[in-house]
């Protein structure tokens, strides 16, 4: 049966100009460049500038998904970002790019769920254009990590960085077979039960300022496989599909470890897997959409290609997406 797909149409991405390396932070930490790559695969992170916005870094992400697309902005109903950093309390980031980019109609607001943040949006702006509430989306990942890091605790510092992505999706005429190109399915999960496992020590609501991020580092690897690899598998058996049909797996860049035993786990080998989490870091909301673009952009990733993203956070919250390019 024929239908709407939310049809990738092109994707943007951003880093600060700042670049922080293992080294950098062994002089202020106790910690080696040698260490975090042997537990994390991370050599670098890109940390924004003094007053640089996690809508900052968004604008130029989105700019460069509009020229990849071929768009402009009066093609665009909705923009939806995913970000645990926003620039306010209220109103939402999302609102602060649609003025920036000179967008006067539509809708624009920000969905939070930490690492997976670009996957409930993803899945957000995939109902809206199958529905046809909306012909074309901005689907957001951007983030300021570095905001609400301690500084002087090794175990989480040394894991993060900011940037942001952006991918353009646009309604076209599928027929309904898991050949079309675009969002072929979704899957959601969360698990309320452990946010003392990864969590941000501050809020409006409770101490009033912003807090440091904390992390139970051992919890979080414990869950992070299972759960990917079990909601991997299950997007691709929603779209009727096996990890033998995918081309690219495209995870959250979180840690490499967690990467390939994940990949193992689904029985994909690492060579069909898109890792960057060795150049920024973990960006979380930004991180697939990030490395959706580097794999894009070299060459890797090609129109037809079917992608499985998968991503874990805070909550704990993860999902899983089947996408062919």
């Amino acid at each position: 049966m024929s239908g709407i797909r939310a049809v990738p149409a092109g994707i943007g991405s951003y880093l600060p100009e700042r670049v922080l390396t293992n080294d950098d932070l062994a002089k202020t930490v106790d910690t080696t460049h040698e260490w975090i790559v042997e537990r994390t695969g991370i050599h670098r992170r890109h940390i924004a500038a003094q007053g640089e916005t996690t809508a900052d870094l968004a604008f130029h992400a989105v700019e460069r998904a509009l020229a990849a697309a071929g768009m402009t902005v009066d093609e665009i109903d909705m923009i939806v970002v995913a970000t645990a950093t926003p620039d306010q309390t209220f109103p939402s980031t999302a609102t602060r790019i649609q003025h920036r980019i000179g967008m006067a109609h539509g809708f624009a607001f920000d969905v939070q769920a930490v690492c997976s943040g670009f996957l409930y949006a993803l899945t957000v702006a995939t109902q809206f254009i199958e529905t046809g509430k909306a012909r074309a989306a901005i689907v957001i990942g951007a983030e300021t990590f570095s905001r609400i890091l301690d500084w002087t605790d090794r175990a989480t510092c040394v894991l993060f960085g900011d940037g942001a992505g952006a991918l353009i999706l646009k309604g076209e005429t599928g027929t309904g077979r898991n050949t079309d190109r675009g969002v072929l399915s979704t899957e959601l999960r969360s698990d309320g039960a452990h946010n003392a496992s990864l969590y941000v020590d501050g809020g409006p609501s409770t101490t009033g300022i912003a807090g440091h991020l904390r992390m139970n580092g051992r919890e979080v690897f414990k869950h992070a496989v299972r759960n990917l690899a079990e909601i991997g598998e299950a997007a691709l058996t929603t779209a009727g599909l096996t990890p033998s049909d995918v081309r690219w797996v495209v995870p959250h860049q979180a840690n490499a470890r967690i990467i390939s035993s994940t990949a193992q786990k689904i029985g994909v080998e690492m060579d069909r897997v898109i890792v960057t989490v060795q150049d920024h870091a973990n960006t979380s909301a930004a991180s697939i959409p990030l490395a959706l673009d580097v794999a894009v952009r070299d060459g890797r990733i090609r129109t037809g290609d079917l992608l499985l993203l998968e991503a874990m956070g805070g909550g704990f919250t993860w999902g899983g997406a089947a996408v062919r390019w």
